[in-house]
């Protein structure tokens, strides 16, 4: 139960939230709740490691077998202990980077959705959870991204991030549907016992192509990848949250989580590879072209996850160790950077690297916080980023092809990397003074988050057997076997140290190359924002040229056109699914035929009528001819209501028409042969469907459950009644409920009309 109340706590602060955001100093204590959720989830950590996955279900929607089942291994806790754990350095930044904006109360509350959005995603053991914070992520970082909706770029942006994103969780949903049926459960334990075979299911292929869709859109896999650079439109917290610990590791959780479920066929790794190895690549090369620090930021999260993603797909147990490892030192370094990067521009007034230079003595915390990260993540040795590239070579060298023919590759999207951390890290607090300077100390509240980041990811880089329990417990959560995991510092002279010493050396090559570099890097984009940028304008086209056609005022258009696509569908589907063979001919009673004969003289006679009055009674006709068929059918009460409704509607229909002038046709001949044609066409289908569904004599329990219930559980012998007022009777209630309505606004326009009548 402790899991469950972890993991919807943030919700339950939304308010508290909202409330003391607007005070930048309430809003630093509201620091202190994401870092006591932090050290409850370190507790559970410890707890798991001796003794196992935890799993709570709570009553969700038992009548359909849905339960809110939240599991905490040692995978989900490790994203959990980063949320929580950055989302508290992060809440305490945005108190002091917003201070002053009137709406920070409700930047703060939002930012809180957002963290119990992804500890949902992270913790939720049932597929269809999942899904519902899957899509909560998505919403609130739209909210966040556009935060400054009074700016274009800013609208624009959020909007991109959540069709992209969105695109995927809808993927996610039917992915969840195909394993719910092709698996008999939607709950990751479960899946997770090995009780079903899903890659040898029929459906698997869709089940792996899904989600990996909503995974590649969520962590920014090529060809997804430009909405995040874009992303940085949203302020700097919002930026940092987002890459070191939220929305882009979700993707990575999700393929983590779904390895030993899904994993271990040629179309998962093939998939997964190539699309992280092409990620990584593109962000490398993009980072450098940048003069944004957070535009350089972002193309360096682009690769770092590329390179993750390509570990998980490979999937042994080097690899996942690895990706893990480096999963811990980006989020490290990556949220310090990009707080510093957020310092910058509150306290300097720019992002921009070329205006940016010799701040150190103004703002030594932040540069020696700046200066951490950097190196680790250029992987120097004593810091995490060092131990996780050490482990990704290693897991290249020691894979099967492709892996070796990779590692070319990996090295030099690693030099771009170390050079870009140089950049953003240490280049703003070198050489000689730009034009940007800040005009007085920096608050702690925004030097003291990025510091300790910093730190962490060198404390960890020093003592790198801290996390021998914890990632072997992930990495065996992720293969779903047993894998040591002994860290260490140094391995002695090894091929993997020869090429990290390469790296290092390649990165302050290129480093002090940069502005050649820079001016000489091409593409700058690859065209799939363009791709994406086109089809959204082609949509606009098409709305532009079809909503006028299509609502243009005329209630013949609507009816014409919502027959028109009833018919389509109706005919697809038989065309697609065939007709079954014809049933038999049942015997058909002269007075049935009677009944039927005058329903289509009526329905025909009021379609050629030329005066109101023939139209009202031919209606009449066909009105009565339905009733007469529920009479002799066994359905009295039915014919009785409607011998009632034809005769008010008759009358009523007699007393307004009689004063209308004789019809007269306002349509040409050919529009007359369409509307005879698509009546045809719609009455056909109808009439077929009708005709073999009748026929089918298919056994229905529905009408032998109401006969044997309605007396025993709802006391009425009349069970058409029983069904409307007991068994339907939500539905009867909303029926009264829309007549009650619409009986108020006519009494109010009669009212209305009477005033205005009595006014001179």
């Amino acid at each position: 139960m402790m899991i469950a109340t972890l993991a919807l706590a943030p919700f339950v602060l939304i308010p508290f939230a909202a409330r003391m955001g607007k005070d930048s100093r309430w809003a630093a204590i509201l620091a202190i709740f994401p870092a006591i959720l932090t050290l409850c989830f370190c507790i559970t950590m410890g707890e798991v490691l001796e003794a196992g996955p935890i799993t709570v279900n709570l009553p969700w929607a038992p009548s359909l077998g849905l339960m809110l089942s939240f599991y905490a291994d040692g995978l989900s806790l490790l994203f959990a202990i980063l949320i929580a754990g950055i989302g508290s350095l992060v809440v305490l930044f945005a108190s002091q980077d917003l201070k002053g904006d009137p709406r920070s109360g409700q930047f703060q509350a939002t930012l809180f959705a957002f963290m119990g959005s992804m500890l949902g995603v992270v913790l939720a053991d049932n597929l269809f959870a999942l899904f519902v914070f899957w899509e909560l992520t998505g919403f609130t970082s739209f909210l966040l991204i556009g935060y400054y909706n009074n700016r274009a770029e800013a609208r624009a942006s959020a909007i991109q991030a959540f069709i992209v994103t969105g695109t995927g969780g809808m993927a996610l949903l039917a992915a969840a549907a195909l394993l719910e049926i092709g698996a008999g459960s939607h709950s990751f334990s479960e899946l997770l016992s090995g009780n079903a075979d899903i890659r040898s299911a029929s459906a698997y292929p869709w089940i792996a192509l899904l989600v990996l869709l909503a995974a590649f859109t969520k962590s920014a896999q090529t060809p997804f990848h430009f909405w995040l650079p874009n992303a940085m439109t949203a302020p700097t917290p919002v930026s940092a949250y987002l890459h070191s610990a939220t929305m882009v590791k979700a993707g990575l959780y999700l393929v983590a989580r779904s390895t030993a479920i899904l994993g271990g066929t040629d179309l998962w790794t093939g998939t997964i590879v190539t699309a992280g190895t092409v990620t990584m690549a593109v962000g490398a090369w993009r980072a450098l072209a940048e003069t944004d620090l957070k535009k350089v930021l972002a193309f360096t999260t682009v690769s770092a996850l590329g390179l993750i993603m390509m570990l998980l797909g490979f999937g042994t147990d080097t690899a996942v160790t690895a990706a893990l490892v480096f999963l811990v030192a980006h989020a490290c370094y990556k949220g310090a950077l990009f707080l510093i990067a957020g310092t910058l521009e509150h306290e300097a007034g720019s992002r921009d690297i070329r205006e940016l230079g010799g701040l150190r003595h103004a703002m030594p915390l932040t540069a020696l916080g700046g200066l951490l990260a950097a190196l680790s993540m250029a992987g120097l040795p004593f810091f995490t980023g060092f131990i996780g590239k050490e482990l990704a070579y290693d897991a290249l060298l020691g894979q099967a092809p492709p892996g070796p023919a990779l590692l070319p590759l990996t090295v030099g999207a690693s030099m771009l990397l170390g050079a870009a951390a140089l950049v953003a890290g240490v280049a703003p607090f070198i050489g000689r003074m730009g034009k940007a300077a800040p005009t007085r100390p920096v608050p702690l509240a925004l030097s003291l988050p990025p510091i300790v980041l910093a730190v962490a990811g060198a404390a960890v880089g020093v003592y790198p057997s801290l996390l021998d329990g914890p990632v072997s417990l992930m990495a065996a959560n992720v293969t779903g076997k047993t894998v040591p995991v002994h860290l260490a510092l140094w391995h002695g002279f090894t091929p993997v140290l020869l090429l990290s010493v390469l790296t290092l050396a390649g990165a302050a090559s290129l480093y002090a190359f940069r502005e050649a570099i820079r001016r000489r890097i091409w593409p700058r984009t690859f065209g799939f924002e363009r791709l994406y940028t086109g089809g959204l304008g082609a949509l606009d086209k098409v709305s532009a040229w079809s909503v006028p056609a299509m609502q243009d005022g005329s209630l013949r258009s609507y009816v014409l056109i919502l027959i028109l696509a009833a018919t389509s569908l109706i005919a697809g589907v038989i065309a697609w699914a065939g007709l079954p063979p014809m049933p038999p001919m049942t015997e058909i009673r002269p007075a049935e035929a009677a009944v039927a004969i005058m329903i289509i003289a009526g329905a025909i006679s009021a379609a050629r009528a030329r005066a109101t009055m023939t139209a009202v009674l031919s209606l009449g006709v066909t009105g009565y001819g339905v009733a007469l068929t529920f009479l002799f059918f066994g359905a009295p009460d039915l014919a009785m209501t409607q011998f009632s409704v034809e005769t008010l509607t008759v009358i009523i229909f007699t007393l307004v028409f009689y004063h209308f002038r004789r019809f007269r046709s306002h349509s040409n001949r050919m529009t007359r042969l369409r509307d005879l044609s698509v009546s045809i066409l719609f009455g056909g289908s109808l009439a077929t469907v009708l005709f073999f569904v009748g026929a089918a004599h298919t056994p229905f329990g529905l009408g032998s459950y109401f006969a044997g219930n309605s007396a025993a559980l709802a006391h009425g012998r009349n069970i058409v009644n029983v069904i409307l007022v007991d068994f339907r009777a939500l539905d009867t209630l909303g029926e009264i409920t829309v007549l009650a309505t619409a009986a108020l606004g006519v009494r109010a326009l009669l009212r209305m009309s009477k005033r205005d009548e009595k006014k001179p």
